[in-house]
C-alpha cells in the first residue's frame, strides 16, 4: 500500500528526515513546506523529488498535497498548530522532538490524535541506536540486579548559529530530551520528581541555559542523576552521553559509542574491603530489536499505520519524557524540586 506524506519545516533537521523517508518503500514524498518557499524549493531539488507541491505553510500543504502523513520538522513554538492542523485533516502525524513546548499543549496533542483515531508520534531516534538497545536487553534480563542508579554525562561544544543559540532552556529542552527518552528506554522507568540547576557561562555563545544538573527520582526508588553542557570546550562526550547504571548485583557503562562494560558480583569470598566481580558480556541485539536512527524510527512510523498498531514513540508515552525535560525546567526557575505529574 502506498502512502503520501507531506513534510513540513525545511530547516537543517529535514535533511535527516528526507534521507531516512526515501528509503522507505512505497512511501511518496507529495509536498514540502516553509515559511521561506525557496528554502523548500531547495530541499525538493536536493533530493530530485519531482511532481510534489510547494507551499509556504501547514494549511495550505495539506488542502493541496492530501498527504497520508505528515512529517513535522518545525520549531518548537510552531509545533502545535502544525499537528493540530495534520490531524484534523486526517493525517497520521510525526514529530520532531520535543513533542510541545507545555505539558498543557501535549496533553492537548494526545486528546486530539485519540479523538480524530489518528497516530500522533515522536522522532526519538536515540531509542534506535544499537547501544540503547543491548543495554535495555541487560536491564529487562536482570544482568545486574534492579536498578538502584543511574548517571548520565553530556559535554559538547557546538556552534549551531540559528534558533539554538536563541532559544530558552536550550540544553533541557532542544538535547535532555534526548537523553532523558532514552533513560526511560533502557530502564523501563519514569521520573516522580526532580530538582534542577541550570546556568550559563561566561563563555557560552547561547543565549540561556547552555549548562544544567538535573538529580531525578524515579517510580522504583532510584535516583538517575544529569549533567550537561553545550559549551564544555575539549574532552567531549559521545553526543549519547556517558552512562553509568548501578544495580543492586553489579554494575553497567556505556561511552556513548561502541564500548559497553558489566560487571557483577562473582563467586568466593570476599578479600579485604570489596566483593569478588566477574566480567559479563553484553547482550547482542536481537531481530526484533529496530535500529538505525531516524531511519529506524520513521520506519516503525509508517509500519504502524499500516498495520494499526501503535509505534513505540508515540504521543500518548512519549510525554513522560516531555514531562522530565518540562519538570526540570520548573525546578530551574523555582529553585526547588517539583513533583512531576503527567
Amino acid at each position: 500500500m502506498e502512502l503520501r506524506a507531506a513534510l513540513v519545516g525545511c530547516g537543517a533537521m529535514s535533511r535527516a528526515w528526507l534521507q531516512a523517508a526515501t528509503r522507505i518503500p512505497d512511501l511518496r514524498i507529495v509536498g514540502l513546506a516553509d515559511l521561506d518557499v525557496e528554502r523548500a524549493k531547495a530541499r525538493a531539488a536536493e533530493f530530485s523529488l519531482k511532481d510534489l507541491l510547494v507551499a509556504g505553510d501547514v494549511h495550505a500543504l495539506i488542502a493541496e498535497s492530501r498527504p497520508d502523513l505528515l512529517f513535522d520538522v518545525v520549531v518548537p513554538s510552531a509545533r502545535h498548530e502544525v499537528v493540530s492542523a495534520g490531524l484534523a485533516a486526517g493525517c497520521h502525524v510525526l514529530s520532531e522532538k520535543p513533542m510541545a513546548e507545555t505539558l498543557a499543549d501535549a496533553r492537548d496533542l494526545v486528546a486530539r490524535a485519540k479523538a480524530a483515531g489518528r497516530i500522533h508520534a515522536v522522532v526519538q531516534n536515540r531509542r534506535y541506536l544499537a547501544g540503547v538497545r543491548r543495554i535495555a536487553r541487560a536491564v529487562r534480563s536482570d544482568t545486574i540486579g534492579a536498578i538502584t542508579g543511574v548517571h548520565a554525562d553530556f559535554f559538547l561544544a557546538p556552534h549551531f548559529g540559528g534558533f539554538r543559540e536563541e532559544m530558552d532552556h536550550i540544553l533541557l529542552l532542544d538535547m535532555a530530551i534526548h537523553s532523558f527518552d532514552a533513560l526511560r528506554c533502557m530502564t523501563g522507568l519514569a521520573a516522580s520528581g526532580v530538582y534542577c540547576r541550570e546556568w550559563n557561562p561566561p563563555q557560552s555563545w547561547y543565549r540561556q541555559g547552555s549548562s544544567a544538573a538535573a538529580i531525578f527520582e524515579l517510580e522504583n526508588g532510584a535516583v538517575f542523576v544529569y549533567r550537561g553542557s553545550w559549551c564544555a570546550q575539549g574532552l567531549p562526550t559521545a553526543w549519547e552521553c556517558a552512562w553509568r547504571f548501578v544495580g543492586a548485583k553489579g554494575a553497567l557503562t556505556w561511552d556513548g559509542s561502541d564500548e559497553i562494560r558489566i560487571e557483577v558480583l562473582g563467586r568466593g569470598e570476599r578479600k579485604g574491603l570489596f566483593d569478588p566481580m566477574t566480567t559479563v558480556e553484553p547482550p547482542p541485539l536481537a531481530p526484533e530489536d529496530r535500529v538505525d536512527g531516524h531511519f529506524g524510527v520513521l520506519s516503525d512510523f509508517v509500519a504502524a499505520v499500516r498495520s494499526g498498531s501503535e509505534p513505540e514513540t508515540v504521543g500518548r508515552d512519549n510525554i513522560r519524557s516531555l514531562a522530565m525535560v518540562l519538570g526540570a525546567i520548573e525546578s530551574a526557575n523555582a529553585g526547588q524540586r517539583v513533583e512531576i505529574v503527567i
